[in-house]
């Protein structure tokens, strides 16, 4: 029985990663000149939590410098992203989930404030009771305590649940919490998607083999 559906936000709930990119573009190039190649930002920083992904990129500052930069280049994404359109078929099955009492939570590697601004300007503010957030949690994704917390706080077993991600370290946190795993290939080719423990991947939430997968899951016909 489908009791939880658990969505990564950046990239799955809402296609954001050319806008981070611009972001992490601006910072770099005007803290010290660097440059940022799609490859670059897809293989180091997509979907990683601002800690570690700050440390890698800029391993000689120490940690306060870090943050201040994290923060910076945070409220660059949230200047670029006054309005965001949620990700095909997704407002279809907040609905179908809605209908059916199916409990849902946001699991997010990114800041509070990013979290909550996405929400908002995707008008789905009020959609969600819990949004986890890595910053919060004492391990962000790639380990699963993120969605095992999502779980706990839905009171969803794994095998209830199904997750929604886009990124290998999302993918790789749904996995090992033992939920089956939905990629969307926004930001990764399928093939990494699924080596990195995805059960199924889509283009987007209109994907019929996603609906025929919430029908088998909840014994119910789904309707059109």
């Amino acid at each position: 029985m489908l009791t939880a559906l658990l969505f990564d936000l950046d990239g799955t709930m809402t296609d954001t990663d050319t806008l981070h990119l611009q972001a992490f573009r601006q910072l770099l190039k005007d803290e010290d000149g660097r440059s940022l190649s799609q490859a670059e930002f897809n293989e180091r920083i997509s979907g990683r939590a601002n800690a570690a992904l700050f440390a890698d990129l800029f391993p000689d500052l120490d940690p306060t410098r870090r943050q201040a930069l994290a923060k910076r280049k945070e409220a660059l994404f949230r200047v670029l992203s006054p309005s965001l359109e949620p990700m095909p078929g997704l407002l279809r099955l907040l609905d179908h989930a809605r209908d059916r009492a199916i409990g849902m939570c946001v699991v997010t590697n990114a800041p509070r404030d990013n979290a909550e601004h996405m929400l908002a300007a995707m008008d789905l503010a009020q959609r969600f009771e819990h949004v986890l957030v890595a910053d919060e949690l004492a391990r962000s994704k790639p380990d699963p305590l993120p969605y095992l917390t999502g779980l706990q706080r839905l009171g969803a077993s794994a095998d209830q649940a199904l997750a929604f991600e886009d990124s290998l370290p999302g993918v790789a946190a749904a996995h090992g919490a033992g939920i089956h795993t939905v990629a969307l290939a926004t930001t990764q080719p399928a093939d990494r998607l699924l080596e990195a423990g995805a059960d199924l991947v889509i283009e987007d939430f209109n994907d019929s083999r996603l609906w025929a997968l919430i029908e088998r899951m909840t014994g119910l016909p789904v309707i059109e």
